[in-house]
Parts: C-alpha cells; structure tokens; sequence
C-alpha cells in the first residue's frame, strides 16, 4: 500500500473519541428528628421525590430507625434544589425537618 508524503509544514492529526466522565452524583440526605410526624416525611418523599407510598415509607422508616437515608441520587444543582424545597416546605409547615446534600 502506498504512503502518502507529508511535507514539513503539514501536522498530522489524530481523530478519536472525547473521554468525558459522567459528572459527579450528589446524594439527598434526609435526617431524623424527633417532632416531625412520619406522615409527613411520606409526604415529602411523595412530593420531592416521586415515590410511592411503599418505598416512602421503606425510606422514612430507614431516616427513623438509622439516623438519616438518602433519598435520590443528583446532579449538584438538583441535589441543592431539592434541599431547599424540602426544607422550605418543612419550615412553612412548622416542621424541623431537614435534609442535605452529600457527595456520592
């Protein structure tokens, strides 16, 4: 096979796939406390994270019984939002309830 030459001012470059990694995942954080009622951790599963009444209650029992249980995996910007939703939502109704953000 015949080779092709290349002259002194010519660069020879190099076609190939970009290696990205995902970006980072940060957990949602859900700690226990000893005045909100688990109805109302339900709710805020329900509400915040889209689950069903069986796993939001599977987590809330989880926060209850161990301290505190992640409650979805996010991009930073999600995860924080999502924080501040609970948060707000738990002061407005005059809950102590408090989540947090946490590295994956």
């Amino acid at each position: 096979m015949p080779t092709e030459r290349q002259s002194d001012h010519e660069i020879a470059v190099q076609t190939g796939k970009p290696e990205t990694a995902p970006p980072p995942r940060f957990a949602v954080l859900m700690m226990n406390d000893d005045f909100t009622p688990m109805d109302f951790v339900i709710d805020v599963l329900m509400r915040f994270f889209n689950m069903n009444i069986e796993l939001a209650t599977q987590v809330m029992l989880r926060v209850h019984t161990e301290g505190s249980a992640v409650c979805g995996l996010y991009s930073r910007d999600v995860a924080e939002t999502k924080v501040a939703q609970v948060n707000e939502y738990a002061q407005a109704n005059q809950h102590p309830l408090l989540s947090r953000v946490e590295k994956a």
